[in-house]
Parts: C-alpha cells; sequence; structure tokens
C-alpha cells in the first residue's frame, strides 16, 4: 500500500523550506523593529498626532473667531480710508510701532494692523474704529496646542530639547509607517485575506478585532502620512532640508539669522520717519498686479529709504504655489521686484511644498482634511499598537509562568 516515494516526500520539501528562511528572517526583523520603535515613541507620537487633529483647520477657525465679532457696514459712496489713517488709529490704540497691514477679499472684512508676531488689531477699514484684538481664547488655544505639537510645551530653556524628542519620534514614526506598509503586506493573496486587513470586520476577540483595526487604519492611512511624517523630518531638522536641496543638485541656502527685524516684528522704527506715506499707491499697484487675491500684507518699513515689501495671497494661506511677493521703491512706490513660485529654484520650491504638506495645506481644504483624518487614524495605530504589544507580552508571560508551574 506504500510507495518508495513516500519516505522521499519529506526531502523533496526541503529545498523550498530553507529557500524561505531569508524572508522570513527578514520579516521578523522587521516586525521587531516596528514593535520596539512603535513602544519608545508611541507617547510622542500620540501627543503630536492629536494635537495634529485639533490644528487641522487653524486658520479657517482663527479667522472665523476673529471676525465673526465683528460687524462691518459699507457706507454708500464713501471708499476705505487711508492706509496711513488706519496705521494711525491703530498705533495710537496700542501705544506702539505695527509692522504690517494686511487686507482680505470682501468688502466687509476688517482691516488687520499686527505688531509683531504677537498681537493683531482689527479696524473698520472705513471709519478707521479699532474693533478689537480678535478671539484671545481661540488664538491661546491654537498657541498652546501648537507648542504641545512641536515640542511637547517645553519651557524656553528646554524647547531644543523638546524640538529635538519630537525630531526623533518623527524619525521613529517614519520607521513605522515604511516597515508597516511591509508588514501589511499578506503572504496569501485572497479575497477573504484581503477582507481582514483592508476593512473593519465585528470580531468578538478582542485580539482580532484590535489587529483587525491596526492594518485597516493602517492601509487607508499608510500613504498620507508618509508624506506628513517626511515632511516633519524635514521640518525638524536642518540636515534634512539641506536633503532636499541636494537631491535637486542645489547648495542649501545659509541659515536664517535670528536677530531682530521687521519681518519678526522685533525692531522699533523710528517715529520721527514718515515710513507710511507712500503705502496707498503701493497697495493699489499690488492689487492691479495681483488681479485675484484673498490677501496682500504690506511690512511697514523700518526707514523711509528701505524699499517696500508686499506678501500676495491667491489660496489658503499655505499653498506656496499661490503666493508671491512684491518690492516698491518707498520713494515714488516703483515695483522693482516680484518673485513667485515660477521664478524660484526647484530646490526653494520643493522645500516650501514640503513645509506645507506636513499640514496638507497644499492641497487646499480636501490636503488638510485628509491630514487632519490622517492623524486621526495615527491615533488609533498608537492606542491598537500598544494593546497588541501588551496582550503579545502578557500571553508570553502566562506561557512562562504555566511552564514554571508544571516544571
Amino acid at each position: 500500500m506504500t510507495t518508495l516515494s513516500a519516505p522521499e516526500k519529506p526531502s523533496l520539501t526541503e529545498a523550498p523550506l530553507t529557500s524561505k528562511k531569508k524572508p522570513f528572517r527578514f520579516r521578523t526583523i522587521i516586525f521587531w523593529l516596528h514593535l520596539v520603535a512603535g513602544l519608545i515613541a508611541a507617547p510622542v507620537i500620540f501627543i503630536m498626532s492629536i494635537t495634529g487633529v485639533l490644528l487641522t483647520y487653524e486658520k479657517q477657525m482663527t479667522r472665523w473667531a476673529d471676525a465673526r465679532q465683528y460687524e462691518i457696514t459699507v457706507p454708500a459712496g464713501s471708499p476705505a480710508l487711508p492706509i496711513a489713517d488706519l496705521i494711525a488709529a491703530a498705533s495710537e490704540s496700542e501705544k506702539d510701532a505695527p509692522t504690517a497691514i494686511t487686507f482680505r477679499a470682501g468688502e466687509t472684512a476688517p482691516a488687520e494692523v499686527s505688531f509683531g508676531r504677537e498681537k493683531t488689531v482689527f479696524l473698520d477699514p472705513y471709519s478707521g474704529k479699532v474693533l478689537g484684538n480678535g478671539s484671545p481664547g481661540v488664538r491661546k488655544f491654537f498657541d498652546d496646542v501648537t507648542q504641545w505639537h512641536r515640542w511637547l510645551a517645553t519651557s524656553d530653556d528646554n524647547r531644543a530639547v523638546g524640538k529635538l524628542v519630537t525630531g526623533v519620534s518623527n524619525l521613529a514614526f517614519l520607521v513605522l509607517v515604511v516597515s508597516g506598509i511591509y508588514l501589511w503586506f499578506p503572504r496569501r493573496w485572497a479575497a477573504s485575506v484581503l477582507r481582514n486587513i483592508t476593512w473593519f470586520r465585528r470580531n468578538s476577540n478582542a485580539r482580532a478585532r484590535y489587529f483587525n483595526w491596526h492594518n485597516t487604519f493602517g492601509f487607508w492611512c499608510a500613504v498620507p502620512l508618509f508624506f506628513v511624517v517626511i515632511s516633519a523630518t524635514v521640518i525638524s531638522f536642518p540636515w534634512a532640508s539641506n536633503l532636499v536641496y541636494r537631491a535637486v543638485g542645489e547648495e542649501p541656502p545659509p541659515p536664517k539669522s535670528r536677530s531682530g527685524g521687521r519681518g519678526t516684528g522685533e525692531g522699533k522704527k523710528d517715529e520721527s520717519t514718515p515710513v507710511v506715506a507712500n503705502l496707498q499707491p503701493v497697495f493699489e499697484k499690488a492689487q492691479a498686479q495681483a488681479g485675484s487675491w484673498n490677501s496682500i500684507t504690506i511690512n511697514i518699513p523700518s526707514s523711509e529709504k528701505a524699499p517696500v515689501s508686499v506678501n500676495l495671497d491667491a489660496g489658503t494661506g499655505g499653498q506656496p504655489q499661490k503666493r508671491s511677493s512684491l518690492e516698491f521703491n518707498q520713494a515714488d512706490a516703483e515695483l522693482v521686484k516680484v518673485e513667485d513660485f515660477a521664478t524660484q529654484s526647484t530646490g526653494r520650491r520643493v522645500r516650501s511644498i514640503m513645509r506645507f504638506m506636513h499640514t496638507g495645506e497644499v492641497g487646499g481644504i480636501i490636503g488638510q482634511t485628509i491630514a487632519g483624518v490622517a492623524s486621526l487614524g495615527a491615533c488609533f495605530l498608537v492606542w491598537t499598537g500598544v494593546y497588541l504589544s501588551w496582550r503579545r507580552w502578557r500571553s508570553r508571560r502566562s506561557a512562562q509562568l504555566s511552564g514554571d508551574i508544571s516544571s
């Protein structure tokens, strides 16, 4: 009844088994790298992910909260006040030197006069009435969330440490995303297997349920998370930012100086210098140059000889491809320089896109939503991953204890 080939059958299967050892061993290494990196960085990744969700629509919510309490009536036949009058009204209200004035599209939009990055005053552009400082509660909320997101709300003295921790955690997150994509690929491609790792299933067993969730969230969030995390790495580390320029064959720009200046709002202008005299024609020429626009920001020069820089934005505020900057002579309001996305070097274009790829803003409201949903998915990935690791440890611990008792 038996044949001579029966005892030879095991030897015939040895070759395929030995050939599969290398892939299996490599997969095991990737699995443990994924697990260890996840457990070490889990708390920080969860904090960055949940704060990322809260920051998804920060710009839109801040603008809505700032302007919703201000009702501006457009008087019939009366144009807006000259820019010099608006700046004077804001300066008198705050007893300080403003650094910029912003106009937004729409007749009922208030004018915004900035005093550095810390303070913004809203004015009725037709009467010059100071309306207030927007919504301090909403601004404070987003400021606190941002500090947790970027450097774990550490104090000024420890901010470099907090930034390093979030940066290293971003690198660990990148390892998790890439290794997770590899581990997700099933060893056997079948419809039933794919259903279990691409869509939510009802499972009475907690471990199976969390395993299904972990795979499903990973499947739907892996690609957007890859772009969110790799762009965060570029933001976190100068070497990563420089690598972007070198990848396209360009020399990285020198580090930006952190000394005071008009751009940061740290400098003070000479009060006796009439630096706002020619801002009105600058604004009118900027409008003509822009065509359609959502916001125009005029940076107030620090002296009467300094040029006037103007920032034009035709997007949502985080779309570098829709922004441009102009430079005017202050004396005669002559346009002397135009810089937009098309005139920038390849390295700078890629770097600016990656900056706003992190928040999804480069893709407008749809991009922001995708980034926010991916960040929410990352929260569930951390939660389910930690739970599965704990179940794995508990099962092994129980097996060890059972072995000790039986022995």
